[in-house]
């Protein structure tokens, strides 16, 4: 039994996983398939993933040594094992950006004259164009800083940009050397876009132009070498809620003090002066494989830049118009049509619009009496929140922001100050848990003199812009059981008012985890009494050990499991004796995958669920969440027939999961299989250019097993 086995042979390692996700978006970059502006797109996003992986899980690794934890992880490491290992495999990852940069990306570049150029192949209209925009734009905002005993080493900020020199005063040519350091502004482009013929783009780095003037910022010395570097610092956010006056106040303070984070890692370019290196280094109290050399431009993830600059859409996706909800013939609001059925809409292939629309007719719509909104993270011009804002001044509105998003903590305060200042209630969910769960409600009179609830439940953040490129599911219903759990849910978030039972709705950190441990529970008396069994869930992460135990035991029963998985799984998949009936793939394309679909086959007799949730300590544990059932016939058979057998089916974008955690394209399995993206094909079936009869027959992959794989959901 699964029990029985020790931690290592059960779970594989998290940041090995993390590692193989961003691998995986790689593999995008690298791929010529994709438009070329598509793969610049994806280095640049290893590149931010990398960094938000640096500050905070390998910094968190390195508190916990310093703090003297040694309990081992799930795959029974301990913390400095693990840490020793991470860091060699950021090595090795560091090595390949820079390998699909220099060798893949900008010689293509260069085909399609895009060209990054340096100082010495500038003409002379290029140069002097450079020099007149350093003048105006970039020289007023730099500072440069010397270091001796009376300039201390500048207070480098998070992920800033800074060029390091190495100096010698003119007057004492055989004096000690001093280092300097510019940082180079972040409120410029990276990238410095040059005059060049019709049809050619050339581009400058910033830092390249900085260091050309670094002779008239530090006139009395001679500049002896330079080299662009970047520091990143632990970015964990805590608080001792005990001491804190409010929590508004306390993450306040919190932001303050994330620019004191300790260093975790110096990026510095390769060829750097090894002087220059080591007093970075014993700066800012690093080992030395905490150093990281790049061969090109640090900070890889400004490269976004070119993708948004660059206006050649030959080298991008083809544009995708979404497909936009229509009213039935009998509705003349959304109201009307939510009183006849539920709608489920499935981002960006059906447009947010509708969303949207939803909460600003709730907003205008006088018969609506009462809104109540949660908000873990939106755009800043977000209609929603001028929605909710329109609300405070004629309703009863309510909203419930989340404080600590992470990296999103200062616009969403500023977000609570307006709404307040507006007439809406705003409150910060339950201390201690984060409001994750994504729900609008709106309590209306309707024309039948009946008051009711309609309710938004949804997969993803309420922002239009993110929208368009996450795949996420919408359900709108007036279901009155949905409704009621959903305005308990509300009294939970704003009162701390705890009931026992939120079904329908699987509520966290209350019901969720021993709900969907007994969903799998039941699948696996189905199986051993001979009824259908199979579970499909897709989710963003897969890391509680107690559902995956589940899992395992319920693999062992004969359960058929199907897990799409987009980043972290420690599951060890097709294990013999253990998991042989368990699949795990990763689907990473155009779009980012981050709906929650849970479906349990239940002895025939089906149940999908949708949520905020992935698997993970944290979803189920430390944060508010919201799983809800899709009833509807029309949207139950569009997720089972549709949605889940698309993703089971594709052979082009799909990684499928090994047992050590690595991961294999499933071309290199399916070699003669038919090429199907699913991604492309929701794309087609929303314009109306293909239909469901077109999804191929679901690939399957058993390592330890030749018998026939199991279906997708079979169609109704």
């Amino acid at each position: 039994m699964a029990r029985n086995t020790p931690k290592q042979k059960l779970f594989n390692g998290r940041d090995h996983s993390w590692m193989e996700f961003n691998r995986r978006v790689l593999e995008e970059a690298e791929d010529p398939s994709n438009p070329l502006l598509e793969r610049v797109k994806f280095l640049a996003i290893t590149g931010s993933n990398l960094d938000e992986y640096v500050e905070i899980r390998q910094a968190g690794l390195m508190q916990r040594i310093e703090d003297g934890y040694r309990e081992p992880g799930y795959d029974g490491l301990r913390p400095a094992e693990s840490l020793s290992t991470l860091t060699a495999e950021i090595h090795a990852f560091v090595d390949a950006q820079y390998q699909c940069w220099n060798q893949h990306l900008l010689p293509e570049l260069r085909k399609q004259n895009v060209r990054l150029l340096d100082w010495k192949k500038l003409g002379d209209d290029a140069r002097a164009f450079a020099r007149d925009y350093f003048q105006r734009e970039v020289d007023p905002l730099l500072t440069p800083i010397s270091i001796d005993p009376a300039h201390p080493f500048p207070r480098v900020l998070n992920k800033a940009l800074c060029l390091a020199l190495l100096l010698r005063a003119k007057r004492r040519s055989s004096g000690p050397q001093v280092l300097g350091v510019v940082t180079v502004p972040r409120a410029l482009p990276r990238f410095v876009r040059l005059p060049s013929g019709e049809g050619t783009y050339d581009y400058l780095l910033l830092q390249d132009l900085v260091a050309q003037h670094l002779a008239g910022m530090y006139r009395g010395y001679e500049v002896l070498a330079h080299a662009s570097f970047r520091v990143t610092r632990n970015s964990n956010l805590y608080f001792e809620e005990e001491e804190a006056r409010s929590l508004l106040e306390t993450i306040r303070v919190e932001l303050h003090n994330r620019r004191k984070g300790d260093a975790v890692r110096l990026e510095i370019e390769t060829g750097a002066h090894p002087e220059i290196v080591e007093r970075l280094r014993v700066n800012f109290e690093l080992d030395e494989d905490q150093v990281f050399l790049g061969d090109g431009p640090v900070n890889l993830s400004r490269l976004m830049f070119l993708y948004e600059d660059v206006k050649r859409t030959d080298l991008k996706f083809q544009p995708f118009t979404p497909r936009h909800f229509s009213l039935g013939r009998k509705s003349a609001t959304i109201f009307d049509e939510l009183r006849q059925h539920d709608v489920l809409l499935h981002h960006p292939y059906d447009a947010y619009t509708t969303v949207v629309d939803f909460i600003q007719q709730g907003a205008e719509d006088p018969a609506v009496v009462t809104m109540k909104q949660t908000l873990y993270r939106t755009s800043h011009d977000s209609p929603v929140f001028e929605a909710l804002i329109e609300a405070g001044a004629t309703k009863e509105a309510t909203l419930v922001v989340e404080l600590m998003a992470r990296f999103d903590e200062a616009s969403n305060i500023r977000w609570a100050r307006s709404m307040e200042d507006a007439g809406v209630q705003v409150f910060h969910g339950v201390v201690g848990l984060k409001t994750h769960c994504k729900l609008a409600m709106l309590v209306r009179r309707d024309e039948d003199g009946v008051t009711r609830r309609y309710c938004h439940l949804g997969t993803g953040n309420y922002n239009p812009v993110t929208a368009r490129f996450y795949t996420d599911l919408s359900l709108l219903t007036c279901d009155p059981q949905i409704t009621e759990r959903v305005h308990m849910v509300f009294n939970y978030l704003t009162a701390h008012a705890e009931i026992d039972d939120y079904s329908p709705l699987l509520v966290a950190p209350l019901t969720m985890a021993e709900s969907f441990l007994r969903l799998i529970r039941r699948e696996q008396e189905h199986a051993q009494a001979g009824r259908p069994a199979h579970i499909v869930a897709k989710m963003n992460a897969l890391l509680e050990p107690s559902v995956i135990e589940a899992l395992y035991q319920a693999s062992q029963a004969g359960v058929q499991i199907d897990l799409i998985v987009r980043g972290l799984s420690i599951l060890r998949p097709g294990v013999k004796g253990l998991s042989e009936n368990i699949r795990v793939r990763s689907i990473v394309g155009r779009f980012l995958e981050h709906s929650r679909i849970f479906h349990f086959a239940n002895g025939g007799n089906d149940e999908i669920y949708l949520g905020s949730a992935d698997w993970m300590p944290r979803n189920l544990f430390e944060r508010c969440e919201v799983v809800f059932p899709v009833r509807d016939p029309a949207a139950r058979a569009r997720v089972h027939d549709e949605i889940l057998p698309a993703y089971l089916a594709d052979t082009v974008k799909a990684r499928l999961q090994q047992p050590d955690g690595a991961y294999i394209r499933a071309t290199k399995i399916f070699k003669d299989a038919p090429p199907f993206a699913s991604q492309d094909f929701l794309m087609k079936l929303a314009e109306g250019k293909t239909g469901v009869a077109s999804i191929p027959t679901p690939q399957q992959a058993k390592p330890h097993s030749k018998s026939a794989a199991p279906k997708a959901p079979a169609a109704r």
